[in-house]
């Protein structure tokens, strides 16, 4: 089995909500998508997508991704899908870094496999687990009683958790406002739901610390992605008394290893495209799962692509550590 021809195609995803924003006065209305399939010798094609959530979130854009693939796609033809780690070195060999680009052609493959062999990739990546995934949704940035409503109708759409974006500027309302969001969100929990209150790295130690003083003794939350920088996460998790999981800090194997070596968190969101692709989140779920760190499986954003990588990676991961999977539509 060899990949014979690669097509890269460009779609814009409309944000349904309108404007979705978060810390720092981000905000997004559309998503630049990149959209790969991958064909080979015995017919299958392979579907693979990389939506970088806008410029700023992490080190990647939509015409990078594109521009990269210039570079990639002619590295794999010729190769055997099936073997991933051995894509993973063609592309390693022709561009450093870039993981959101490699992550098309790499989603693209474990697609043609599963194809290949009658199998569904999550039976691919360890085999299927038969209890559900839960699913969280995510609310973005807006007043505490905005929130409250998002909350209420994503838990009707049976949503099982909700991410909680936070990381209000002083002129704002800061970390008063950010405790009001957190304390609306969680007016009306249901039994057996899970939160986040992520800051997407937009917070200092000192606005975090200033946060938790003002919500109720026994609010039950996991702090995600409170600062950008390693130092600040670290002071700060010497001081915080709820859990902490990282995203945006946690891009590969070695910073995952650091993270654990630190001690700096109890989990981490493993971000498909941030990662690098299905192969590299594997290994690092595998790496995060000897560390008993819990783990919520995500995207930046996409489209159905991007949800069923999510949905298959998810569904193969031992619930006792799997705390949710996004839908990133």
């Amino acid at each position: 089995m060899k990949i014979t021809r690669i097509e890269v195609h460009q779609a814009e995803l409309a944000y349904a909500g309108g404007v979705y924003r978060l810390s720092g006065g981000r905000e997004y209305r559309a998503f630049d998508a990149t959209i790969l399939s991958l064909h080979c010798d015995d017919g299958s094609v392979g579907w693979g997508e990389s939506t970088p959530f806008g410029s700023t979130y992490v080190a990647a854009h939509a015409g990078g991704v594109r521009a990269a693939l210039d570079l990639l796609a002619p590295a794999v033809i010729g190769l055997d899908p099936r073997c991933h780690d051995r894509i993973q070195d063609a592309m390693d060999t022709v561009l450093t870094g870039h993981a959101a680009a490699k992550t098309a052609i790499d989603v693209a493959c474990w697609d043609a496999h599963g194809k290949s062999a009658g199998l569904a990739v999550c039976d691919l990546l360890g085999g299927r687990i038969a209890e559900p995934v839960p699913v969280i949704s995510s609310i973005g940035s807006d007043t505490p009683d905005a929130m409250r409503a998002s909350v209420a109708r994503h838990r009707e759409a049976g949503f099982r958790g909700h991410s909680v974006k936070i990381g209000a500027g002083e002129a704002e309302g800061g970390p008063a406002l950010d405790a009001e969001r957190i304390s609306a969100c969680l007016a009306d929990r249901q039994p057996g739901e899970w939160y986040l209150a992520d800051a997407n790295g937009g917070m200092t130690p000192e606005s975090v610390l200033r946060m938790l003083a003002q919500l109720p003794e026994g609010t039950d939350i996991v702090i995600e992605a409170p600062c950008a920088s390693w130092r600040e996460t670290l002071s700060l998790r010497s001081r915080c008394r709820l859990p902490i999981l990282l995203d945006e800090l946690i891009q590969d194997d070695a910073d995952l290893i650091h993270a654990i070596a630190t001690d700096a968190c109890d989990g981490v969101g493993l971000k498909i495209s941030k990662q690098g692709g299905l192969t590299a989140s594997q290994r690092q779920r595998a790496i995060a799962s000897a560390a008993g760190m819990v783990m919520s499986v995500q995207d930046t954003t996409g489209s159905e692509i991007s949800f069923a990588a999510i949905l298959h990676m998810a569904q193969s991961t031992p619930r006792r550590l799997l705390r949710c999977a996004l839908d990133p539509r």
